[in-house]
C-alpha cells in the first residue's frame, strides 16, 4: 500500500508542472507577453470571416514568416501548423467551441457547442492550450448556461491533464445597423464577466478592448495575476490598432489575440511584424508604420 502511494505521488509532482511548460512555450522568454493569432474563424459558419483565409494553408505559410508567438486554430486545419518541421515555429492554441452567434441572420436558438474530449484532442495535436468563450448577450440566458457548463467540463479535463486553460468572455449588443449582434467595448459589462472567467478558472483570459481604452488597466486588475490577451475584435485602421495595441500594453496587458486585423491585413507578415515589436519591445506606434509597406 504504501509503494502505491509513493508511486502516485511521485506521478503528480512529475505532472504539477505541466501547465508551466506549456505555458512557457506560449509567452515570449523575453517580455513575458503573447501575440497569438487567430485563424480559427471556419469554426463559426460565417462567410465575411472568411476573408482572408480562404487558403488556410496559404495563411499559416504567410504567418509563419512573420514568426507570432502562437497560432489559433481548429482540429480540423492544426496540421497546417503542426506538420510542418523544425521546432523553431509558433505554439498551437487549440479552438474547442461552436458558435452560432455570428452573422446578420442569426438562427435560432443560439449555441455553444464544444467538440468531444477537447483536451485529449488538444493532447493529440500537440497544442500549448485550449481556448472557449464566454457569451454575454442580453436575453440569451441559455447561452450564457450552455457556455459556464463548457467552461466548467473544460476546466476539470484541464485540471487532470495540467493543462492550460483560455477563456474568452465576449459581451455583445444587438447591432442595429446591420443585424445581429456587435462587440459591445461598456467596460462596466466586460468587467463582471472577466472576473466571472476567472472565477470559473481560467489561465488565460481573451477579453475585448474597451471603448474608452485609457482605463483598460481596470480589466487587467480584475483578472488579478491571470495574464490577460487582449482581442482585436472587428478590422480597424492601421492606425487605430497600433495605438490601441500600444495602450493596453502600457496599462498592463499579456499581450493580443488579433485575427482579421492580420489576415485581412493587405500585408499580414507586415502588420505581424509591427505588432511584435509593439508587443515585445515596447515599440511606439510611430517606430513601426514602415513594417507595412
Amino acid at each position: 500500500m504504501g509503494i502505491k502511494i509513493l508511486f502516485l505521488k511521485s506521478a503528480l509532482l512529475k505532472t504539477k508542472n505541466v501547465k508551466k511548460y506549456k505555458l512557457n512555450r506560449l509567452f515570449n522568454a523575453s517580455s513575458g507577453r503573447c501575440f497569438d493569432v487567430a485563424i480559427d474563424h471556419g469554426f463559426f459558419n460565417e462567410l465575411s470571416f472568411l476573408k482572408g483565409i480562404e487558403n488556410i494553408e496559404g495563411a499559416v505559410k504567410t504567418l509563419l514568416q512573420a514568426a507570432p508567438d502562437a497560432i489559433q486554430l481548429t482540429v480540423g486545419q492544426a496540421h497546417h501548423l503542426q506538420s510542418v518541421p523544425g521546432r523553431n515555429k509558433p505554439a498551437l492554441v487549440l479552438r474547442t467551441d461552436v458558435a452560432n452567434v455570428y452573422g446578420t441572420a442569426l438562427v435560432r436558438p443560439l449555441f455553444s457547442t464544444m467538440i468531444e474530449n477537447p483536451v485529449l484532442q488538444a493532447i493529440k495535436t500537440d497544442a500549448t492550450a485550449v481556448v472557449v468563450n464566454l457569451f454575454s448577450i442580453p436575453g440569451e440566458s441559455d447561452l450564457a448556461r450552455q457556455c459556464i457548463q463548457n467552461i466548467a467540463k473544460l476546466k476539470q479535463a484541464c485540471d487532470q491533464y495540467d493543462f492550460p486553460l483560455m477563456i474568452e468572455p465576449l459581451v455583445f449588443s444587438p447591432d442595429q445597423k446591420n443585424g445581429g449582434y456587435a462587440v459591445d467595448g461598456n467596460i462596466d459589462k466586460i468587467l463582471p464577466l472577466v472576473r466571472q472567467a476567472v472565477e470559473l478558472g481560467a489561465d488565460i483570459i481573451k477579453a475585448d478592448p474597451t471603448e474608452d481604452i485609457s482605463g483598460y488597466h481596470r480589466v487587467i486588475e480584475m483578472a488579478g495575476n491571470i495574464p490577460v490577451l487582449v482581442r482585436g475584435g472587428g478590422k480597424a485602421p492601421d492606425k487605430e490598432i497600433l495605438e490601441r495595441t500600444y495602450e493596453v500594453i502600457r496599462q498592463g496587458a499579456s499581450g493580443i489575440v488579433y485575427g482579421r486585423n492580420v489576415v485581412q491585413h493587405r500585408n499580414p507578415a507586415g502588420i505581424t511584424r509591427a505588432l511584435m515589436a509593439i508587443v515585445h519591445e515596447n515599440a511606439k506606434p510611430g517606430d513601426v508604420l514602415g513594417m507595412l509597406d
